[in-house]
Parts: C-alpha cells; structure tokens; sequence
C-alpha cells in the first residue's frame, strides 16, 4: 500500500454549492404569463373616458365661475359711485359699533347712542386737527423765511463750482420739475378718485358714506334678523354666521391698519426729533391718517417731512430725513403691513400683496385701500363653506369649531342631521 509523502495533505473532493433559487418559488415561464387569461373588469377606454368628462365637467363650471366674476366686477365697476359709500360706510361703523353698543348699555337709546358715536368720533378727529394748527400758523412764517433761503442757498449752490450751472439752467430745470408735479399730481388725484368724477361728487360720496355709518350703526342689528325672515331658517342661519365673521374681519383690518400707521409715524417721528426738524406733531399725525390711504398717504407725508426738514435744517437733514422715510415705509409695506393683515385677517402676505395690487388695477388707489378687507371677506366665506363640507363629509364635526353665533351653531347641528339622514 502506497502512503501519501510527507508534507502533502489529503484534500476531500469538494461538494457542489447548493443552489441559491432552490428555497424560492420556481420562476413562472415567460410563455405562460402571457398565456394568462385577460383582465374582464372596466375598459381602459372607459377609464379615460370618465376622467376626461370629470375634467371638462369642472373646467366648464371654472368657466362659467370666472365669466359671472368677470360680469359682478363689470357691474361694480358701473355703480361704483353707489357702492363706494357703502364700502366705506361698512368700514366706518366697525370703528363706531363698539362705542355705540356702550352707550346702550348704559342708558342711551339706539338713536342717541349712535349720534353720540357719530358725532364724538368726528369731533375727535377734528379736534386733533385743531390743537395742531396752533403750532402750524405759529411756524408758518419761519417756515417760509426758511424756504426761501433754502431755495437760494440751493441755488447758489448749483451756480457755484463744480457744477457752474448757469441761472437760465436752473429756471428751465424749475419749470420742468413744476410741470412734472403738476402731471403727477393729476394721475395721483386719478387715481385717488377713480369712478368719482369731480371734486362735488367726493364731497356727495364722503357725505353719503356719513349718513350711511349712521345708519348702520343705528339699524344694523335689525339687518340679521331681517335676513333670517327673508331667506328662512336654514338660509338666514348661514347668513346670520357668515355676515357676523365678515364684520369682525372688516374690524380686524381697520385695527390692524391702525397699528401698522401707529408704527410707521412713531418711528419717522421719532427720526424726524432727533434731526431737530420742527413740526414734528403735526408730520406724525398726518403721517398717522396718511397710513389709511394707501400710496398716497405715504407719499404726502413723507414728502412734507422732507421739504419741512429741506428747509429748516439744509440738504444734509433733508437727505437722511428722506432715507429714513423711505425705509420704514419699505418696513411697513412689505413686511410689517403683509405680516400683521395675514394674521388678523388670516391671509397669507402673498395674498394680501396681489389683493392690493389688483384692486388698485382695478379701482385705482381706493380699490388697493378696499382690497385687503375684500379679499379677507371673500376669505372667511370660502372658510364657511368648507367648515360645512368637512361636516357632511365627516371630516369635521360640530365641537371641532367654533361658530360666532347662535344660528351658526343650528347651522352646524343641522348639516350634521342631513348627513346621518343621507
């Protein structure tokens, strides 16, 4: 018997691999598959089908949707000078309700109540003009002596090395500048009263709009119950709740504007007292009730402030005068205003920057002064309707929100009976 040599080891004949695949499910034939017995179920034609009616469907009431928007403006548009006041007027009476509603508390009737409201708040914003003018009159011929060595300081100024422009140069460049201002201000007094024609109808709109906040600081809590007896209970419910958080949200954009023109005129006042610029009560009033207009209220003030500061305290102050104006209101206008009206009115800033935009498009400067309320008002009635959806369809129930009112609450209570019934 032969041994193996020494050193070499004996080696076993090696097993084959198992087979990775034999623990799985054996790989069906490719013939087979096919061979498989085809789908019975819906047609993949009918599918398609279904879905290109439900698109066009919805995309002709999009249509008509957008063609009775397009014609409701139209209409607006043709009336405008009889919907104005109301706006207004609405707008107006959010301020006047609270102090009226007080009143009646304590003891006044409906109609004095809302006289006292009305009368004390003109009489305030009168008398807030009034303690003004004193120191306004008493400057006025300083101010003037001011302006006019300020135009000849500038003058001398522009004549002198290095510019050497030569006095024939300045009156052209004077000129100019008039005629230019006088332009401007005919397109901004356009646009300030788009839809009302002359200076006598403004004067007719504003007093319209007087009497009308009269009213409805008078009879407007008869307005509801009249809406519920004329479209029903079921009808008049949903208007009852609805016209409630639309006035609350009107509220919330006069308030919020108050805040945002508090802001802006401290913060120029306070720049405008440490330049030592005179008349600062009266420019920080004026820029307080400017913040109501938009565009043209800012403008005017800020360009008082600045002719005031101009010729009181030379080109130096007017000059950082005008670069602090012009920052707090770019503050106000795209940060400070968007920021605190998306959160009043529960719009988002994008939302509030396109509502202005369109609205002065469209109605000019009063139309970007109404926009924001508008579109926060078209805001809180597409919240309603869906708050209604959710409770038909479940998603929502009656305790998950909070209705403003009574008749919100039966609004609620009978969209969730229908479901139960459906």
């Amino acid at each position: 018997m032969r041994l193996p040599s020494k050193g070499v080891r004996s080696v076993a004949p090696s097993e084959p691999d198992p087979d990775p695949l034999a623990d799985q499910d054996e790989i069906p034939d490719p013939a087979v598959a096919v061979e498989r017995t085809p789908n019975e179920g819906v047609d993949r034609a009918q599918i398609i089908g279904d879905g290109v009616r439900w698109l066009a469907s919805w995309g002709l009431r999009l249509i008509v949707i957008l063609v009775a928007t397009w014609m409701l403006l139209q209409v607006i548009g043709r009336f405008w000078s009889a919907v104005l006041p109301v706006l207004l007027a609405l707008i107006a009476s959010t301020l006047l309700w609270p102090p009226t509603r007080w009143l009646r508390k304590h003891g006044f009737s409906v109609t004095w109540s809302a006289v006292t409201a009305l009368v004390g708040g003109l009489a305030l914003i009168i008398g807030i003009f009034a303690a003004l003018a004193p120191s306004v009159v008493d400057q006025a011929p300083e101010l003037s002596e001011n302006a006019i060595k300020g135009v000849n300081q500038i003058r001398n100024w522009l004549q002198g090395p290095p510019f050497n422009v030569r006095p024939d140069q300045i009156d052209d460049a004077v000129k100019a500048i008039t005629d230019r201002l006088q332009s401007s201000g005919e397109q901004i007094a356009s646009g300030v009263f788009t839809g009302v024609a002359t200076a006598g109808s403004v004067l007719v709109t504003l007093v319209v709009a007087l009497i009308l906040t009269f009213f409805f600081i008078k009879d407007g809590y008869r307005f509801l119950p009249w809406a519920r007896q004329t479209f029903g209970r079921g009808a008049g419910a949903h208007f009852t709740e609805v016209l409630t958080r639309v006035y609350g949200t009107l509220g919330g954009f006069i308030r919020t504007q108050a805040i945002v023109s508090a802001v802006d005129s401290t913060c120029i006042g306070i720049g405008l007292l440490l330049l030592g610029i005179p008349l600062v009560g009266p420019l920080v009033v004026l820029t307080f009730f400017g913040g109501f207009i938009p565009i043209v209220g800012a403008f005017v003030a800020g360009t008082l402030a600045v002719l005031v500061a101009l010729v009181t305290k030379g080109l130096t102050a007017a000059i950082i005068a005008l670069v602090l104006i012009i920052a707090v209101q770019q503050l106000e206008g795209h940060i400070l205003q968007p920021l605190l009206q998306s959160r009043s009115m529960h719009l988002h800033p994008a939302i509030v920057l396109l509502a202005i935009a369109a609205g002065g498009d469209t109605f000019g400067i009063i139309g970007a002064f109404l926009a924001v309320p508008l579109a926060a008002s078209a805001a809180v009635v597409w919240r309603y309707l869906s708050e209604q959806i959710d409770l038909r369809t479940g998603d929502a129930a009656p305790e998950d929100l909070t209705p403003l009112t009574p008749e919100g609450k039966l609004a609620q209570e009978a969209a969730v009976r229908r479901t139960s019934k459906a």
